[in-house]
């Protein structure tokens, strides 16, 4: 897996790796890790960096001994550490001819199509100027329900909104191993997987660290989005010198992520259908209508629909369920509920001035892509 070509690179880095033991921003991780990029951008690669650790650096200045367990405590230490944070950044960028950026993120930006377009659309003018964007999870407003829980799934889906080559996490683990190398002395590293099995997520343990909040699990989920974008994807361990340089070139010990058959190339309409935005009712379609839909990729008629759940307007997301309970999919629907009741009465293929009830081109299937978030 090597690859000389300039690529566009999602670097996620968690909190233990950018902390020390006692819980404060480790200025010589930072630098360490900030030194490793310039070589990317002194390259000619264009990098985004999705970095933890604004609870970890500001607990401690909040005047607590260990890191909260409380909403508003890990808020307040947020809003002290995201400062701290990239200060230190944009000083050490800055210092080697670079500007670093900071981008804020909650998961409703992601589940709002036209807020989903303007992250895009900001994160792309910064790429071209040379700009390091610094993305990192709004802890200080967002509330649990609308958390991402990880910056894991975070920079899987930040990966896909840019269009990345490759997505690079870095923890403090080598990489994803058969088992678990703190109980089992015999465990070995996995050091290329083309597939996600049900074998490989069982693998999946916790968090390894106080300090951090994603677990293996969560970036073996953060892989599955990436890899359904067909972005290639690195785990690492972070401490290991020149390991995100060695990762774009496919030297890096740890583990490589790259499916090696076709990728099903999703726009980005598909991308936020599949991975972000938030269904909000069901449509049950016939045994025909699913054979027309995923064999001859065909619109979605008003015959195909047997039943219709939830409220939901013109334009909104729905999940698509056959007759047997299973989710095949998800799209944006022509109508709302009311109208869809009116026109499947009707038992006609054309209704209102358009011939279908769901266009192929908006629909993401699940047998093509793993949404799994």
């Amino acid at each position: 897996m090597t690859s000389k070509k300039l690529q566009r690179i999602v670097i996620k880095i968690g909190s233990s790796s950018l902390t020390s033991r006692h819980g404060e921003i480790s200025h010589k991780k930072l630098e360490k890790l900030a030194n490793e990029i310039v070589h990317l951008k002194d390259l000619g690669h264009e990098v985004v960096l999705v970095s933890s650790g604004a609870i970890a650096a500001g607990y401690r200045k909040l005047g607590c001994l260990k890191r909260p367990s409380s909403l508003p405590e890990k808020q307040a230490a947020a809003s002290i550490g995201q400062g701290l944070l990239i200060e230190a950044y944009s000083k050490l960028f800055l210092s080697n001819g670079y500007v670093a950026s900071q981008i804020l993120i909650t998961r409703s930006d992601f589940l709002d199509e036209d807020r989903y377009k303007n992250m895009r659309n900001t994160l792309n003018v910064l790429l071209e100027r040379g700009i390091v964007p610094i993305v990192n999870e709004n802890d200080t407003v967002t509330v649990d329900r609308l958390k991402f829980g990880d910056n894991d799934t975070l920079s899987a889906k930040v990966a896909g909104l840019v269009d990345a080559d490759l997505l690079v996490i870095l923890s403090d683990i080598d990489g994803l191993y058969n088992a678990d190398p703190t109980k089992y002395s015999n465990a070995s590293l996995m050091e290329y997987i083309n597939v996600i099995t049900p074998a490989i997520e069982a693998i999946a343990g916790g968090s390894g660290s106080e300090v951090g909040t994603g677990g293996m699990k969560s970036k073996i989920e953060a892989v599955k989005i990436a890899m359904a974008s067909g972005i290639s994807t690195f785990l690492g361990n972070a401490s290991r010198n020149n390991i995100v340089v060695d990762a774009v070139v496919g030297k890096a010990k740890g583990t490589y992520f790259q499916s090696e058959t076709p990728t099903i190339n999703l726009n980005q309409r598909k991308k936020w259908i599949a991975f972000n935005s938030n269904p909000e009712g069901e449509i049950i379609i016939t045994d025909q209508a699913k054979v027309r839909m995923i064999e001859k990729h065909k619109s979605l008629l008003p015959s195909g629909i047997h039943h219709i759940n939830g409220q939901f307007d013109k334009g909104s997301v729905i999940r698509i369920i056959d007759t047997s309970g299973n989710e095949i999919g998800c799209g944006v629907v022509n109508f709302s509920t009311e109208d869809l009741h009116q026109i499947s009465k009707q038992n006609t293929n054309i209704s209102i001035g358009q011939p279908y009830i769901m266009d192929i081109n908006h629909f993401v299937c699940h047998l093509d892509v793993p949404i799994t978030v």
